[in-house]
């Protein structure tokens, strides 16, 4: 094979596509679109198995996650979330099928908590390419990304107070938003416009949606021409820094209070897993799909 010549797409599965769009270069693509990208268990481990495939591959040097359609995620698919089965478990958390809180704690704890942190610490650059909406764990998705670059119509939101959980799963607002504005967005269920989010530091670049996939693959481009090694430290020690700021014991902790959340909804909303009303809330600030648990 040619330096010209790059392998052609793959799917990882039928929720991911995996491409190498330009040497040094690996994405991962959310290939939901028809119904928003909402995440469900499959797409979860397979944009695990994409990310492992990125950082086997040593002629990889930059991974980009990017989404097909209007919105990079409005989020999880919650009618499709609570089973593991004929996964490919990433920790040694037991007890899935287990009735109750002691069940949702334990899938979370795999899908939600330990995924998302495992994509945090992997060891090459990562940058997401996000565009519409990119709600509650849509959120989660793009964060452990290293830099992030959005289209000018992208909004983001965490609206999950509206079913009486306190936010996502993985907690990282008052790092990305400040302690205040986190409070404000969760409180309000308010969305954040890509402006603002460049302004505050969580978004690296705006552009406009025609040119967010060349704008992604030119600055990652750019990255992968400097040398992996010096990258790697350069990643590793940023994301020490945060480390001993105490970053990994306050997502924990937070995880913690999302979980009771659960155990409150399912005694007070008979053994629902959400309060039901915050599909109403929802639809009505955000268009989001009608569904139900």
């Amino acid at each position: 094979m040619s330096d010209n010549e790059r392998p052609e797409s793959a799917p990882i599965g039928d929720r991911v596509r995996y491409d190498e769009p330009t040497p040094g270069v690996a994405r991962a693509t959310l290939t939901r679109s028809e119904n928003g990208n909402l995440q469900d268990v499959r797409l979860f481990y397979q944009l695990d198995a994409a990310y492992k495939r990125a950082a086997a591959d040593d002629s990889v040097a930059v991974f980009v996650i990017a989404a097909e359609g209007d919105d990079f995620s409005l989020g999880h698919d919650v009618e499709a979330l609570f089973s593991t089965e004929g996964m490919d478990q990433v920790t040694l958390e037991g007890g899935f099928g287990r009735d109750g809180v002691a069940g949702d704690l334990a899938w979370e704890t795999e899908v939600f908590l330990e995924l998302h942190w495992r994509w945090r610490n992997f060891p090459k650059p990562v940058i997401a390419a996000v565009q519409g909406r990119v709600f509650a764990g849509g959120m989660m998705t793009m964060w452990p990304a290293d830099l992030i670059v959005a289209s000018e119509d992208t909004t983001f939101a965490d609206p999950v107070t509206g079913f009486g959980i306190s936010h996502v799963e993985f907690f990282m607002h008052p790092w990305e938003f400040g302690a205040r504005r986190a409070k404000e967005l969760l409180f309000t269920g308010e969305a954040m416009t890509a402006t603002e989010a460049k302004e505050i530091g969580m978004v690296t670049r705006v552009v406009t949606r025609d040119e967010l996939e060349s704008a992604t693959l030119t600055l990652a481009a750019r990255i992968a021409a400097r040398p992996a090694f010096g990258l790697r430290m350069a990643k590793k020690s940023v994301n020490q820094t945060l480390d001993i700021q105490g970053q990994w014991n306050a997502v924990q902790a937070a995880f913690s209070v999302h979980t009771l959340g659960h155990a409150h909804s399912r005694i007070a909303h008979d053994g629902a897993y959400i309060d039901p009303a915050g599909f109403a809330l929802t639809r009505d600030l955000w268009g989001l799909p009608d569904t139900e648990v």
